[in-house]
């Protein structure tokens, strides 16, 4: 199974990036691939960037894709925006199974995953049989919301990528 972590964090090497790997970890227990998208740069103020074409394939192979961004101004950053957008709406993430992560200072935006990131997910085709999670940035090490996440979801996550069908 392929899995995928893109994090769209400003800063290379976020703690977006570690939650998502953490996240990605406890789903397949194993390995994924990582797209930090702030190193894509500049190639994702436009159409055509050798390297964000190749990001955009990684994920477009992916089984499973962690999505991951703090949570900037109530909802997710601009650099995942510039990355999301590369991808064709409801054909973009076809047959990709989404898992939307974000991270916050608080409780008081919990419900931006679903909120927000889903339904971009969505609408770009991916498919979201569990609600996101919504970690907080100083305390998903030691707290358990990793783990209960997986326990609860993880199976429904995995399951679905079984009934990938490709309909032209």
């Amino acid at each position: 199974m392929k899995v995928t972590v893109v994090a769209g964090n400003p800063k290379p090497q976020s703690r977006t990036l570690h939650a998502a790997n953490a996240v990605a970890s406890a789903l397949v227990n194993g390995q994924s691939s990582s797209i930090d998208v702030v190193r894509l740069g500049a190639g994702l103020l436009g159409w055509g960037d050798s390297c964000v074409a190749e990001a955009v394939e990684e994920v477009q192979s992916s089984d499973i894709v962690v999505v991951a961004s703090p949570t900037f101004k109530a909802t997710y950053t601009g650099v995942l925006k510039l990355f999301l957008d590369q991808f064709a709406g409801d054909t973009g993430l076809r047959n990709v199974v989404a898992v939307p992560l974000m991270l916050g200072a608080g409780p008081a935006h919990s419900m931006a995953p679903d909120l927000l990131l889903k339904p971009v997910l969505v609408e770009l085709g991916a498919v979201t049989p569990a609600p996101g999670l919504y970690l907080i940035d100083t305390t998903y090490t030691s707290d358990s919301r990793i783990a209960d996440y997986v326990q609860r979801w993880g199976k429904a996550i995995t399951t679905a990528t079984q009934g990938k069908v490709d309909v032209e």
